[in-house]
């Protein structure tokens, strides 16, 4: 039976996230209610209502699932693509730049829990063989660069999409230049 490369890491994702759940440990028991506390009622000079700004620490605390903090990551910035010249693997000094903010990331306190996935990426050009070794050897360099850096192995895991998963389409230099790249993904988080 021969499996359909396209299928390969939703399922793995899915099993991963299988497991994560599996492994957590059962919920404590409810907490006793609080004691009832009657405020004073509100007088013309203050307001019972919160201010708009102030944010109800349960909504501040509350967990986010990976696709949601995966999405705040790519908008903020603090996770972001390398990017490669046409047949290469290498790092460029750019490159070296945007991994260095990618582990300070990886190492502050809200991105030490959390596991990556990295894909390397191609243009159209070549064949697919070449180009999913290419991908590996894209993943796998920037994987060893982070953790020369200081950053655990053991929360990478990498992966080769080849020219199979296309961030732009066109068939420019300006588009392929988009398509060699390696990607970072939240798979879970590390354990």
């Amino acid at each position: 039976m021969k499996l359909d490369r396209k299928w390969i890491l939703p399922a793995a994702l899915a099993a991963l996230l299988l497991v994560a759940g599996c492994k957590s440990a059962p919920p404590p028991p409810p907490a006793p209610p609080p004691p009832v506390v009657t405020a004073p009622p509100a007088t013309d000079v203050e307001s019972s209502a919160r201010p708009a700004t102030e944010v109800d620490e349960t909504e501040r605390m509350a967990p986010k699932s990976i696709q949601e903090l995966q999405q705040e990551l790519n908008e903020s910035g603090l996770l972001g693509d390398v990017f490669f010249a046409f047949d290469q693997y290498e790092l460029s000094a750019e490159s070296r730049e945007r991994l260095q903010r990618n582990a300070e990331f990886m190492q502050s306190p809200e991105g030490r829990s959390l596991s990556f996935t990295v894909e390397g990426h191609c243009d159209e050009r070549g064949t697919n063989e070449y180009n999913i070794a290419l991908g590996q050897s894209r993943s796998n360099t920037a994987t060893d660069y982070l953790i020369s850096l200081g950053v655990a192995r053991s929360r990478f895991r990498t992966v080769s999409f080849g020219e199979e998963r296309p961030f732009c389409t066109e068939s420019s230099e300006a588009c392929w230049q988009k398509n060699r790249r390696a990607r970072f993904v939240i798979s879970g988080t590390a354990g």
